[in-house]
């Protein structure tokens, strides 16, 4: 992969700049579409920078300038945990910023939680399934079954992993479905609910949002054309542009190339 107008890569010095800048970014394109009339359509992420990113919002005198009742919150992956398990992204997300914005609860839209004591796989397939059948009748007729969402955030993990499309795994390879459950994954919890890369594909913009001096062989990686199937990370990319977001440390390995911009 050479750059291009559609791949922008910002470095910040380190994790902490990094999430304030991207929750600043973030406020400002939420109130850039609302000023054109149309209602925000946002995918989170967790993780230490993604849940980190939303403090930052919460606690921006920007945060005002978005109008919170008209915005969809997605979410791109969850732990198929019961509601209540401190390791939802949800969970996180909401004690970080959304339990303190005044959002429309019928603008929320989680993935589904495993039943209290835990769920099966059976029940893991049949949450995602009904996650995709949310997102289908949320969809407009010209969006092929999954909104454009306008920012969707992900992270990734050092061997490459975004959402929870783990290298080589069935998601990886997954082109029709739009969510997926996700089992075994090399890191706890083992049964995940996901986000095929094919629906993050959707998405006007994709912001990878990584921090770490581990994640850096990954990122050059992704950047300069190992495939998907090896590096997940390298298949989310938006429609109008993908962002990568980095610290120096996640940055150290990339060609100069692709370093446009330093913050």
């Amino acid at each position: 992969m050479s750059p291009s107008e559609k791949i922008q890569v910002v470095v910040h010095p380190d994790a902490a700049v990094l999430a304030a800048a991207t929750a600043a970014r973030l406020l400002t394109a939420l109130a850039d579409v609302q000023s054109r009339g149309t209602v925000p359509r946002v995918v989170l992420t967790g993780g230490g920078v993604g849940i980190q990113l939303l403090r930052e919002v919460a606690a921006s005198p920007g945060r005002d300038a978005v109008d919170w009742s008209a915005v969809d919150v997605f979410w791109g992956d969850e732990r198929f945990v019961p509601a209540d398990d401190p390791d939802r992204n949800e969970l996180q997300a909401r004690e970080a910023l959304l339990d303190g914005v005044a959002l429309d609860p019928a603008r929320v839209h989680p993935m589904p939680a495993a039943p209290a004591g835990g769920g099966s796989s059976d029940d893991a397939v049949r949450a995602a399934a009904d996650y995709a059948r949310l997102l289908a009748d949320l969809a407009r007729p010209e969006e092929d079954g999954v909104p454009a969402f306008d920012v969707t955030l992900v992270g990734m993990g050092e061997e490459g992993h975004t959402l929870s499309v783990f290298p080589d795994s069935p998601a990886v390879h997954e082109q029709a479905a739009t969510v997926v459950g996700v089992f075994d994954c090399p890191k706890p919890p083992p049964t995940r609910i996901s986000l095929t890369l094919a629906a993050a594909r959707r998405s006007r913009e994709v912001w990878v949002v990584a921090a770490g001096a581990g994640k850096a062989p990954a990122v050059a990686g992704a950047l300069t054309g190992t495939p998907e199937t090896e590096l997940p990370v390298g298949g989310a990319r938006g429609t109008e542009r993908t962002r990568w977001l980095l610290d120096a440390a996640a940055a150290g390995k990339l060609p100069d190339g692709f370093l446009p911009r330093v913050c």
